[in-house]
């Protein structure tokens, strides 16, 4: 008789999952003057398993034959996830009701249904378990994207969805190549295939294709269309948690499975994260309209995350989770207040910003204390996450590319602080006060705290994260 698998590893997948179900019958029985509701419910419901997950629902454990684990880290950056997916849901109830009213179910499900992809890729060991959790991840917020009907959301979303098919070409390309080398679709079994033309080939199209994903120079074209076609909540959540997951599913792909071929991978990482950091930041620094700067902004973001994960060690991927969690606060946050100033002045110019200090003092402080955390300006969350990440990078040896990321950041700031001199210094006419959706305004506040309390008090954060990447023995 076969044995049933135990499912007990997948239990915070098989919550997400149920949530999408309970969501999915309750859309079809709600009245549609109640679909409001949906929101609401998944907010909740991602926040009790958020909770449950720190009270012991994840269990530990390795099921379907090793395909799939269960451990510290992988916990961890699921955690990050379902904040992504709650503060996404949260910020976008108010977005969805006035402009979708109609296809509110389909936004929320969406959003469940790539969150559980993005869950089962933390623990994904097996190339076709990461290849089905890489597809479930992307391909529904490429219909995400295309919710808002008019040119510039249907063109971001066609650049998504270009975006996607060649990332998955070039990843099942390179998995191809990799199987036929190894024999095996487990990451433990391709430790053995050595080095070589063939190898070295395989590898460089599986990091194509999830660079594509990440954002990463020069796979980074399609970003800043994207960004500022799509409705911007969703921008949020995309500009966050798609990258996470890829991140996780790296760490086991190259960390656990083919960490002998460091030599040949960690060169090319330290390549992409060194262009990376320097096309994202010199071009974000030209950008005028704010959805386009974040998305450029979050290119060099992504250049230095690629900088813990050429480093390679147990210390690196601590600091690597210790961000990931920062930058969902930071950038999540930075782009509902976004949404919430194109969406009273009818533009995400940086000028549209003028005077909001004024207007709406609140909000102001909000985007200027998340402005601070992506600059790496002491003391809020970004800030330990930048100086702890470029500490790992440098133990790492990885010395040339920690000063370049330093000259950089130095640079980021007059980016940055664009957007900060209009909120506080530049002066305007403009006499209009931004309204908050209850909705929007609690999923702000929420990052706000989550960016402060990592910046008063990092270590319970910290060593949560230390801890769990220690114990993959790196």
């Amino acid at each position: 008789m076969t044995e049933f698998p135990d499912l007990a590893p997948l239990g915070l997948e098989l919550s997400v999952l149920a949530l999408a179900l309970l969501v999915f019958v309750a859309d079809l029985l709600l009245p549609a003057s109640e679909k409001r509701g949906l929101g609401s419910l998944t907010a909740l419901g991602l926040g009790v398993i958020l909770v449950a997950s720190c009270c012991g629902l994840s269990t530990q454990g390795v099921t379907f034959s090793g395909t799939y684990v269960a451990d510290g880290v992988g916990l961890y950056l699921k955690q990050v996830l379902l904040v992504a997916g709650l503060l996404g849901a949260l910020g976008s109830i108010d977005h969805v009701d006035k402009h979708f009213p109609a296809r509110q179910g389909e936004h929320y499900l969406l959003m469940l249904a790539s969150l559980t992809g993005m869950l089962l890729l933390t623990g994904a060991r097996d190339l076709l378990l990461w290849v089905v959790a890489f597809e479930l991840a992307g391909i529904p917020l490429i219909v995400l994207a295309g919710l808002q009907k008019d040119k510039r959301g249907t063109e971001g979303a066609l650049k998504l969805f270009l975006t996607t098919a060649a990332s998955s070409a070039f990843t099942l390309y390179g998995f191809s190549i990799l199987w036929g080398l190894s024999g095996s679709t487990a990451f433990v079994g391709m430790a053995a295939i050595g080095v070589g033309p063939l190898q070295s080939l395989a590898l460089a199209m599986v990091l194509a294709g999830v660079a594509f994903k990440l954002g990463v120079v020069p796979f980074h074209l399609w970003m800043a269309d994207t960004y500022e076609g799509a409705p911007t909540p969703t921008v949020a959540f995309l500009s966050v948690a798609p990258k996470v997951a890829v991140f996780a599913g790296l760490i086991r792909f190259l960390l656990e499975g083919l960490l002998p071929l460091q030599a040949v991978w960690g060169g090319a990482l330290v390549l992409l994260a060194a262009i990376t950091l320097v096309q994202g930041n010199l071009s974000a620094l030209a950008q005028t309209d704010s959805r386009r700067l974040l998305a450029l902004s979050g290119v060099a973001h992504m250049g230095l995350m690629l900088m813990a994960l050429a480093a390679g060690s147990a210390e690196a991927v601590g600091v690597l989770c210790f961000y990931a969690l920062a930058y969902a606060f930071t950038n999540m946050g930075a782009f509902l207040v976004v949404s919430v100033v194109s969406e009273s002045e009818g533009s995400a110019d940086i000028g549209a910003y003028t005077g909001l200090a004024t207007r709406a003092p609140a909000l102001a402080l909000a985007m200027l204390i998340f402005l601070l955390s992506l600059g790496g300006i002491p003391f809020v969350a970004g800030f330990w996450a930048k100086v702890l990440l470029l500490w790992a990078a440098w133990q790492g040896g990885l010395v040339v590319l920690v000063v370049l990321a330093v000259l950089l950041a130095v640079l980021a700031l007059f980016y940055y602080l664009k957007i900060a001199r209009a909120l506080y210094i530049a002066e305007s006419d403009n006499a209009s006060v931004p309204t908050l959706g209850r909705a929007t305004a609690s999923a702000i506040g929420l990052c706000v705290a989550g960016v402060v309390v990592m910046g008063i008090l990092p270590g319970p954060f910290l060593e949560t994260a230390m801890s769990a990447a220690r114990a993959l023995g790196l």
